[in-house]
């Protein structure tokens, strides 16, 4: 049986009067045995003097003893967790958040109470030690992944200005193909300083959203029907499709228009850089789910290995190790996606096998009412 704090206390003063009470009668039966038997009766102003100091100090030792006991009890279940508690809280104050600040097991006392909360409290600050250090080293590689992003087409816009200084671009025609690949470059650069900020902003929270009910079927009708045009100009087999089973009005999305568009617009171009099909397609398909609208896009294109999976939400990340790759990108296209996903409440995952194509998935709160 455990007790708290309050409930010692309480026992331990009614000990102070119990105890002392049972011991003089104990005294009083241990000095009459002395007086009537071991004396015999005989008594003389000597023995009646001696009773009387025998009595006096046993008085007074169960007096001392008692409350000797009874403070040294209280005080060691109480003094000795705080003492645990402040050696544990001093490695804490240290910078040591491995000291676990755990007490006797038996023990549901107020002080456990304390140390419970004292180590829930290190638990979390551990958690949030690794969380920054992970987000240090996150940074870290982010901010080594912008230089280098943006000193690669740097350099290879010097290069072309160089040579056009140099006199290499002789003729008409290869000066024209030099600035047009310096302003292609220039371009790219602009994308990417433009993907970093709406990360950067998305990162922080700080990217509002305009929420609003929007009709997923038109919605992504009107997106395929600029997608595919823009693919069309660039001469590129694109087929982007909605799912024929879905009828207008029937699904209502809470989210931010633009951005959806902008999420839509990176998964579509995430998914024809790396499609190394001649005729590339990509179908969408809405699923009405319970208070939540699941949107699959599904492509035919190399799909992307298992254990890569995992990390295409990342930034920076890409399947493919070469950062040179004629794909080029920033790296953060699919990370931004799953920021827009993230911010309207939603998730997002993808599932892909090898050769058999990719599909990636995300849900959006639906508007009540909405939905069949």
């Amino acid at each position: 049986m455990t007790m708290t704090i309050k409930q010692r206390l309480i026992l331990s003063n009614i000990a102070m009067i119990i105890i002392p009470i049972i011991a003089f009668f104990i005294v009083e039966i241990v000095l009459g045995y002395v007086m009537f038997v071991a004396w015999k009766g005989e008594f003389s102003s000597d023995r009646t003097e001696s009773f009387i100091q025998l009595r006096l100090v046993a008085m007074l030792v169960v007096l001392v003893v008692t409350n000797g006991l009874l403070t040294y009890y209280v005080s060691r279940s109480i003094i000795k967790p705080i003492r645990a508690l402040s050696q544990a809280t001093a490695k804490i104050s240290e910078g040591d958040l491995e000291a676990s600040i755990v007490l006797t097991n038996h023990r549901r006392d107020e002080l456990a109470e304390l140390a419970a909360s004292f180590e829930h409290m290190r638990l979390s600050l551990l958690e949030a030690q690794k969380e920054q250090a992970l987000y240090e080293r996150n940074r870290q590689e982010l901010i080594a992944s912008i230089s280098h992003d943006l000193k690669t087409p740097l350099t290879s816009i010097r290069g072309y200005v160089k040579g056009i200084q140099d006199g290499v671009a002789n003729s008409e025609e290869k000066l024209q193909r030099y600035l047009h690949i310096i302003d292609q470059t220039a371009n790219r650069m602009d994308r990417l300083i433009d993907e970093l900020f709406l990360y950067s902003k998305l990162d922080l929270q700080r990217q509002p959203l305009q929420i609003e009910p929007v009709e997923l079927v038109s919605f992504f009708q009107d997106c395929t029907e600029e997608l595919s045009y823009r693919y069309q100009l660039y001469g590129e087999l694109v087929e982007i499709k909605l799912n024929d089973d879905h009828h207008q009005g029937s699904y209502l999305a809470l989210a931010d228009r633009d951005q959806l568009k902008r999420a839509v617009v990176n998964l579509v171009e995430n998914s024809v850089k790396y499609n190394d099909q001649h005729s590339k397609w990509i179908d969408i398909h809405i699923h009405d789910q319970d208070g939540q609208l699941l949107i699959e896009m599904r492509d035919n294109g190399q799909g992307i290995d298992e254990q890569q999976l995992p990390y295409i939400f990342d930034s920076f990340y890409r399947a493919d190790p070469s950062r040179n790759s004629d794909a080029g990108g920033s790296g953060l296209g699919l990370s931004i996606v799953k920021k827009i996903v993230e911010a309207h409440g939603g998730k997002v995952w993808a599932s892909s096998q090898l050769h058999e194509g990719t599909s990636i998935y995300f849900t959006l709160n639906k508007e009540k009412g909405g939905g069949l």
